[in-house]
């Protein structure tokens, strides 16, 4: 399955490469009538993995985009005012959430998750016709297919769901079946919302019992089971009724075993190995990779926190730039500005190791009297977490933590002094938890807390949470899978769901049972009980959203939705929202909640005068 996955995934990677898709002399399957391109389980297996690869890049990029940049934790950085690459303009309106419908990357996802919805769409309409005895299968075996296409077109439905609400139609007939393209689902958008709703449950209850079980890089009966968990877990923001009763219990059998046989990971790093998807029982599902293809998904995961230098750093044969664009929202404001004391100098030039990097009483930290306990995502963890090391923490260059903090040394870190570029060019890369113009302070609108327009090059921690390896690595050209589906979300599921019925003390055990993996057993004895930076010592709701926040960081399939579901997305406080205003650019405590779901774009309403704008959006 999971080379008949990869092969379309390539062909189709290749056409998005350039600016037009040359002549490879295939059969193009949505240009070739079912009867004569059905031939065998391999056709079978080449117009199902077609979906599965415009759906990886709708969800790896696109709704990765939508998720984390208007959240409160990773942040699109841009410089000298706005002045950053081409699209800065693009992704900015989502950290700053001013989208509207005529945002190009809100029209972007609509796009691809169209894309992916219209494969589905066609390719059970052709299943449906097929005989199996003719193609040499057998009919389960045929359904099986089938469910894969309806349990991929259901998860593409829950992620534009999640976007845009009742703003959606209902289109579920290939093209072949009806030329009318549908409109709004219904015209009233709670209407609409309970309809789509209904389709994705019932759509995902009736297929889930023919697919397989323990397959990671296909659909399977656990990653079913859990579309219907998540739709069930966000009912409440979606239909106005809360189902964490339902939600419950089928989280409690995916941990009990009934849908596959899965384990929390003893090592965290064991999920985003480079053989993670056979070797991590934790993985339910990953888009799978390859020595071309899989560039581009590591790319995609690590490349926007990067900079333009980042291979130095790796030893590797990447082939793409860093970004130099994204970091982590700050912990800390500008009210003291410690970046100069990051490196020192001998009377030589040269420059040593970092002193007092992060002296807590230079600058004020936003989880302490800034309002809601969001953001600040460094210092959300706990100090003993293991997960705070840098990527490559020892001599071997063995993969360590996520972030990269502090002075930056090339060959993973014990080479040379890394230089940076653009504004710091010829400067030491010194990564610090603010974001400002350091150079420049006071010469802008802005006061001690800053936003995401005026972050330099050395602005933020960045994040490499999937492993880049080194030239000599057997592993340089092999990436990890994308994890898109890991039991650890069953636990965190089962955990809230505990926590609502006023059981914190269970909820707590059962997010610990994930927690523990990242400390030693030393610090665990004080860890498992101590409460971050900022936060009241009960399991409450705020450290269960933060909990959700800090295990799920950067997989982008979250993080709004959570944000909504605890009412912080539009009402909360982070970083810059209700702390500074820039002349001319307001950014409230509390912002407009016609945020909370996105607007139908202006293309595609002039293309289907059937659709209804979100009325949110003067619809």
């Amino acid at each position: 399955m999971k080379r008949y996955i990869l092969n379309i995934a390539l062909l189709l990677a290749a056409c998005v490469s350039y600016t037009s898709c040359f002549n490879l002399d295939e059969e193009v399957f949505d240009r070739v009538d079912g009867s004569v391109y059905y031939a065998d389980e391999a056709s079978v297996q080449g117009a199902v993995g077609a979906i599965y690869a415009e759906a990886a890049y709708g969800y790896c990029e696109y709704f990765w985009y939508l998720q984390e940049f208007s959240a409160d934790q990773i942040a699109w950085r841009t410089w000298n005012g706005g002045a950053w690459g081409w699209d800065e303009a693009l992704k900015f309106v989502l950290s700053s959430q001013t989208w509207n419908e005529e945002s190009t990357i809100v029209r972007q996802a609509w796009e691809k998750a169209w894309t992916t919805i219209g494969l589905a769409n066609n390719v059970i309409y052709e299943l449906g016709k097929v005989s199996p005895e003719a193609i040499g299968m057998s009919q389960e075996k045929l359904d099986l297919y089938i469910a894969e296409c309806r349990t991929l077109r259901a998860w593409a439905y829950y992620n534009i769901y999640e976007i845009w609400g009742g703003a959606l139609p209902l289109n579920i007939k290939a093209s072949a079946e009806s030329a009318e393209i549908p409109g709004t689902a219904d015209p009233d958008f709670n209407t609409s919302c309970q309809k789509i709703f209904d389709f994705i449950v019932d759509e995902l209850d009736g297929c889930w019992e023919a697919l397989p079980q323990n397959e990671s890089n296909r659909m399977n009966q656990a990653v079913n089971r859990m579309l219907k968990m998540r739709v069930l877990l966000n009912s409440e923001i979606f239909t106005g009724v809360a189902r964490f009763d339902e939600c419950k219990a089928l989280a409690k059998d995916i941990i009990d075993g009934k849908y596959g046989n899965y384990a929390i990971a003893e090592n965290y790093k064991d999920i985003y190995s480079a053989n993670n998807n056979t070797d991590c029982k934790e993985i339910v599902f990953a888009f799978s990779s390859d020595v071309v293809y899989n560039k581009r998904s590591t790319n995609m995961r690590n490349g926007p926190f990067m900079s333009y230098v980042f291979t130095a750093y790796f030893n590797t044969k990447e082939e793409h730039a860093g970004w130099n664009c994204c970091c982590l929202t700050p912990s800390f404001d500008n009210s003291s500005n410690f970046y100069n004391q990051c490196v020192s100098f001998d009377a030589n030039g040269t420059a040593s190791v970092v002193k007092n990097m992060y002296d807590k009483e230079l600058a004020k930290c936003f989880l302490d009297g800034y309002g809601d306990k969001l953001g600040a995502v460094m210092e959300r963890f706990d100090p003993a977490d293991i997960r705070l090391v840098t990527p490559y923490n020892d001599a071997a260059g063995n993969w360590g933590g996520h972030f990269m903090n502090g002075v930056m040394y090339s060959d993973f870190g014990n080479g040379e002094l890394q230089m940076a570029d653009a504004d710091r060019d010829g400067q030491p890369l010194v990564y610090v938890d603010q974001v400002g113009n350091f150079q420049g302070k006071g010469e802008h609108p802005l006061q001690v807390v800053e936003n995401p327009r005026w972050g330099e090059t050395n602005s933020g921690i960045r994040m490499a949470k999937y492993p880049y390896y080194n030239i000599d690595a057997p592993y340089n050209f092999c990436d990890p899978d994308v994890v898109e589906f890991r039991l650890a979300e069953v636990y965190y599921t089962y955990a809230e769901c505990l926590l609502r019925e006023g059981n914190s003390a269970e909820a707590k055990n059962w997010v610990n049972e994930v927690r523990k993996r990242y400390f030693s057993a030393a610090d665990w004895t004080v860890a498992k009980d101590r409460a971050p930076r900022g936060f009241d010592a009960a399991f409450d709701e705020d450290r269960m959203l933060s909990e959700w926040g800090l295990e799920f960081l950067d997989e982008g399939h979250r993080r709004r939705t959570d944000l909504r579901r605890f009412d912080k997305f539009t009402q909360g406080q982070w970083w810059f929202f209700g702390r500074t205003t820039e002349t001319g650019y307001d950014l409230p405590a509390k912002r407009d909640r016609k945020y909370e779901w996105f607007p139908v774009p202006e293309r595609a309403l002039a293309a289907n005068p059937g659709l209804t704008q979100n009325p949110a959006y003067g619809g």
